[in-house]
């Protein structure tokens, strides 16, 4: 289960919802007369085959008692549930209490164990009370692939998590050749400490430092494009690949800069002056980075609000 999916499901919520309550309204009607219930249930299968990715399809009584079993297209779901208590449900629960089609949360299914969504339509007769609430499961993948279908399965969404794989997998083994060139340049030496050579020292730690900026970059990457896991708050949500690599090389600069302090101080105080120009620099891209994610947070917090 990816969290990216469940962020992409709460911004396509009121329009998978409109969609599902649409096509389930089409194929039956939320008003019958004389009470037929039958007449209602006798349609289910007609709906089953016009949501073509539906889990499963069922009917609840007044009581949330499971009226018939499973319509599905699953070996596994077809025919089960009949007489099952869903009182407890949200998609219940909340049926009743809202007099409307209903679409819930994501939740995990008591059977396939895969995060689903419910989306519940109640039928009522001609005196408005409640004879049945018609209950349709989607896992959360398949109502993305029906509202959203760019952000699951598309040929370019696939292509994009291939190239970013293999950007990641490039770039740690350039940030694992650095730490290997990098950790030989002052292990060569042993424990013979007056062999030390502190121009040596000096390359190495900035081998290492842009080792482990490369490798957090690669971090940021495979974690929120292939694997989408979710994006730290507070900064922009969009751009926190950009804003954590900036941040490394800030810091990288930052260590690089110190060494050419003391590496200046103790060969050559002439060239302190570029020393000061590096430290120059540094603070005016952290300058930058604070002026961007200053401006960008508004625009993420006022979006947030509109959803």
């Amino acid at each position: 289960m990816q969290i990216k999916e469940i962020k992409e499901y709460a911004e396509v919520r009121a329009k998978a919802r409109a969609y599902l309550c649409y096509i389930i309204g089409r194929n039956i009607t939320d008003n019958i007369q004389n009470g037929d219930v039958a007449t209602v249930l006798a349609k289910l299968e007609g709906l089953n085959d016009s949501i073509d990715k539906a889990e499963a399809i069922y009917a609840l009584d007044g009581k949330g008692i499971q009226i018939i079993p499973n319509i599905s297209k699953s070996k596994k779901l077809r025919g089960r549930g009949k007489g099952t208590s869903r009182a407890d449900r949200a998609y219940f629960y909340k049926t009743i209490k809202e007099h409307r089609c209903v679409l819930t949360e994501p939740y995990p299914s008591d059977i396939s164990n895969a995060m689903v969504v419910t989306a519940s339509f109640p039928i009522y007769d001609e005196q408005d009370e409640l004879l049945c609430i018609i209950c349709v499961d989607i896992t959360l993948s398949n109502i993305l692939r029906m509202v959203h279908p760019s952000s699951i399965d598309s040929h370019f969404g696939l292509l994009t998590k291939v190239v970013y794989t293999s950007f990641s997998i490039a770039l740690a083994m350039v940030s694992l050749l650095l730490f290997v060139k990098g950790a030989t340049a002052f292990l060569h030496f042993g424990i013979d400490l007056g062999a030390i050579d502190i121009n040596e020292m000096f390359k190495a730690t900035i081998l290492l430092t842009l080792s482990l900026a490369i490798f957090d970059l690669v971090k940021a990457i495979f974690e929120e494009e292939v694997l989408g896991k979710e994006k730290k708050e507070g900064a922009g949500d969009g751009h926190q690949t950009m804003i954590r690599f900036l941040g490394s090389i800030i810091i990288a600069l930052s260590i690089e800069a110190l060494m050419l302090v003391f590496k200046f101080a103790l060969t050559d105080p002439a060239q302190l002056e570029y020393a000061v120009y590096l430290i120059g620099g540094v603070s005016l891209l952290l300058l930058s980075l604070s002026v961007y994610i200053k401006f960008n947070l508004p625009y993420v917090k006022s979006t947030k609000k509109s959803k």
